[in-house]
Parts: C-alpha cells; sequence; structure tokens
C-alpha cells in the first residue's frame, strides 16, 4: 500500500529536481495535477479520513513554506511542490520530510555559498533576509540569477530519507 503513495512521489520529484536545476522553475502542470490525484487517491484508499489526512497535509506544506515564501527564502514552485508532497504523505510524514529537507536544504545552501565565493556574504546578510522590512523590497545577494539555488533537490532527498527513516 505504501508503494502506492511512495513511487509516484518519487516520480514527481525526480522531474521536479531535473527542472528546477535546469531552469529554477517548478512547473504547475507537475505539482497541480499531483495535488489533486493524491488527495483523490488517499480519499479512495482511506475514505474520508484519507481525504482529509491529504487536505490537512497540503494545507501544512503550503502554510510552513508559505511562510518562507513570504519572507523570500522560497520560490512558489517550492510551496506547490510541498504542498503535493503533503497531500500524497499526510502531515504526519511531511513534518519527518521537513526536518530532513531543512538539514539537506541548509547543507546545500553553505555548499552552494563555499562554492559560489560568497559565505561570508550569505552571513552577514542572513539576518536581513529574516528580518527585513516590506518597504525596501526585496533583499538580494549580489546577482540574484548566481546565487538562487534550486530547492526541490533539498526537497526529494529529505523526502526519500523521510521514507527510509519511517
Amino acid at each position: 500500500m505504501q508503494a502506492l503513495v511512495y513511487w509516484p512521489t518519487v516520480a514527481v520529484l525526480v522531474v521536479a529536481t531535473f527542472t528546477d536545476v535546469r531552469s529554477r522553475r517548478i512547473p504547475n502542470w507537475l505539482v497541480l495535477p499531483f495535488l489533486a490525484l493524491g488527495i483523490l487517491v488517499c480519499g479512495w484508499l482511506h475514505g474520508w479520513h484519507g481525504a482529509l489526512n491529504s487536505v490537512e497535509g497540503a494545507a501544512l506544506g503550503l502554510l510552513l513554506y508559505g511562510i518562507l515564501f513570504w519572507m523570500g527564502g522560497m520560490g512558489a514552485g517550492d510551496v506547490k511542490l510541498c504542498a503535493a508532497i503533503g497531500a500524497w504523505i499526510g502531515p504526519s510524514q511531511l513534518l519527518i520530510s521537513l526536518v530532513f529537507t531543512g538539514l539537506v536544504g541548509g547543507a546545500m545552501a553553505l555548499s552552494w555559498a563555499l562554492w559560489g565565493g560568497f559565505l561570508k556574504e550569505l552571513f552577514l546578510h542572513t539576518g536581513d533576509l529574516v528580518f527585513r522590512s516590506r518597504e525596501r523590497g526585496a533583499v538580494t545577494l549580489g546577482n540574484p540569477l548566481r546565487r538562487k539555488m534550486p530547492y526541490a533537490p533539498a526537497i526529494a532527498v529529505g523526502t526519500l530519507i523521510s521514507f527510509i527513516a519511517r
């Protein structure tokens, strides 16, 4: 029964990772149908309880990553991907996934900054990213295209580790 949830999630994570790395975008044609299908499949497998659990997982992903998006630290595609994953795996599994995603994403961000030569600048301006005021506009760390890290790989690895850890 777990394979019905895990394999479609793995397939979508692979596609999302490749598109995010290649174009820094996660397409709506991938995540929105996946989200809706997750609610339908979980409802079909477990009845109303499964559908409600699926909606709760999607809402949790939307809320937590929505806050990060609002703060300027996450793209909208990452938010929708996380909500879609939550629809398939539910809120309890999603929380485990997000812990691992945060750890993997933090390691990726530090590696990205070290490799890109802006590690010191990253630490100097992290407070600005968290505590910035809306009036000043978006805070960037120099060239935003060079420093925009694709986050779908971190979401994918964190989710896959959560599958193993469960």
